[in-house]
């Protein structure tokens, strides 16, 4: 049988950078990637839904140099970002965070970014395996080592594995039930109805003097559900994603007051598709002045098909690894991805990073301390925020953006603290909020499921 140092699990921003360190420090690494096939990239790939965007400070979580990236991964650079609800709105130009990056910001083309992180793997030795599938992972505790069964009946067997296979988790959740406690699944904390959600969006081209090149938009309590919103992404020229994120399986039964939401319709009998959630916000948008299908027409060649794609986010909290089985989880596969913020690619890449490293020098073990010290304060800002917005309806977002608005008070930077304490009691509320549940989730408790848990 075929022996490895190290097997990697999945092509993505995490697999790719846990590939790339662990071949860098010595392992003899492998990285399996089904693919998919995409308008813009000649060949399969890792599944390469195009991100919102790269915040400053996200480049630093990935522990890179800017100028490391190329430019041609880089579509857009960004000001700020506007927040838009049913009656107020604000504007943010400043993440408030420290940051190497000097502006806000960029959007990026998430199939050049991923295929630099697997020239970077390529260069640093490890044979990428893209187009082969895994079919699933066994563990010998006895080593521990792993046998790898591949889509063609083929047996490999790694001393390490990483487990990035992203939110859809194909092999993830098999793989971790070899240790869960009988009569459980691994799949009750990371794939619960409540905690998916599905992202659609399409690549429209927008007329000249609409296109906000250094701004991203979202619409807050525009539709219903949790972390539902619609957006606007600026691309290349003057092509933008138009898309949403919206919980799977709601129905409009579920929704108080559907009346209160600026996409629905009276005539509703359904929450509506993804597309048509779409065409609604244009036309709310732009209708007046503009034929939404002729001036902001869908450029075909982008995307996974015709200019559209159809994506899996999984919002659970992080779960640890079993690093006594020689197993890492990464990115999104471990829970690390956010419907709220529509960001995950910053700290899957670091998760990878780590977890390569660690395998490659026999240090796996401290895997979850490591990645806890290194990404923790993001996941813990994101769980707290998303916690807060759990329940709001429309007129909340109205109320929290007008309370916003005054914290930001003059500033020229849009900074939400400048003004904080003359902005009355809803800016008591709010931040009294968010530092309980930033209390609630102190010393790692934003992990819903421990290394403790695991049964070897």
């Amino acid at each position: 049988m075929e022996h490895v140092d190290v097997a990697i699990v999945g092509g993505g921003p995490a697999g790719a950078a846990a590939a790339e360190r662990a071949a860098f420090h010595g392992a003899e690494t492998v990285l399996f990637e089904q693919g998919v096939p995409r308008e813009d990239r000649a060949e399969v790939g890792p599944d390469s839904t195009d991100a919102a965007g790269m915040l400053d400070y996200w480049i630093d979580i990935m522990d890179f140099d800017f100028e490391e990236i190329p430019d041609e991964v880089i579509l857009q650079e960004l000001e700020g970002t506007d927040f838009v609800g049913p009656t107020s709105s604000i504007q943010l130009n400043t993440t408030g965070m420290d940051a190497s990056y000097p502006n806000f910001g960029y959007t990026f083309h998430r199939a050049r970014m991923d295929d630099w992180l697997h020239e970077r793997a390529a260069d640093a030795g490890v044979e990428l395996r893209v187009g082969t599938g895994v079919k699933s992972i066994e563990t010998d505790l006895s080593g521990p080592s792993h046998t790898l069964t591949l889509a063609n009946g083929d047996e490999l067997e790694a001393e390490y594995a990483i487990l990035a296979d992203g939110p859809q988790r194909r092999i993830t959740l098999d793989a971790l039930d070899q240790f869960t406690k009988p009569g459980s699944s691994m799949s009750e904390y990371l794939s619960p109805p409540e905690a998916n959600h599905i992202a659609y969006q399409e690549y429209r081209e927008f007329p000249e003097e609409l296109f906000e090149e250094d701004r991203l938009k979202f619409w807050w309590g525009y539709m219903p559900g949790e972390t539902a919103y619609p957006w606007v992404f600026p691309n290349d020229g003057t092509v933008a994603r138009v898309g949403l994120t919206m919980p799977i399986g709601m129905t409009l039964e579920d929704v108080d007051s559907p009346e209160s939401y600026k996409l629905l319709r009276p005539s509703d009998d359904g929450i509506p598709s993804g597309s048509e959630y779409i065409r609604r916000l244009l036309e709310l948008e732009y209708g007046d002045e503009y034929d939404i299908e002729e001036d902001f027409p869908l450029v075909e060649d982008r995307g996974k098909s015709k200019g559209t794609e159809t994506y899996p986010i999984s919002s659970t909290r992080p779960i640890e690894s079993p690093v006594g089985a020689n197993i890492a989880v990464a990115g999104g596969a471990m829970g690390t991805t956010s419907a709220f913020h529509e960001g995950g690619y910053h700290v899957a890449v670091r998760t990878g990073k780590i977890a390569g490293r660690l395998a490659a020098t026999d240090s796996l073990e401290n895997y979850n301390e490591v990645w806890k010290r290194a990404i923790g304060d993001e996941i813990r800002r994101n769980v707290a925020f998303a916690d807060i917005v759990a329940e709001y309806e429309p007129d909340d977002w109205d109320w929290a953006f007008e309370t916003v608005a005054k914290m930001q008070g003059s500033a020229d930077d849009g900074s939400i603290v400048s003004n904080r304490y003359s902005a009355g009691l809803g800016a008591a509320k709010i931040l009294g909020a968010y530092k309980k549940r930033q209390f609630t989730y102190r010393n790692g408790t934003y992990v819903q499921f421990g290394e403790d848990q695991y049964v070897y």
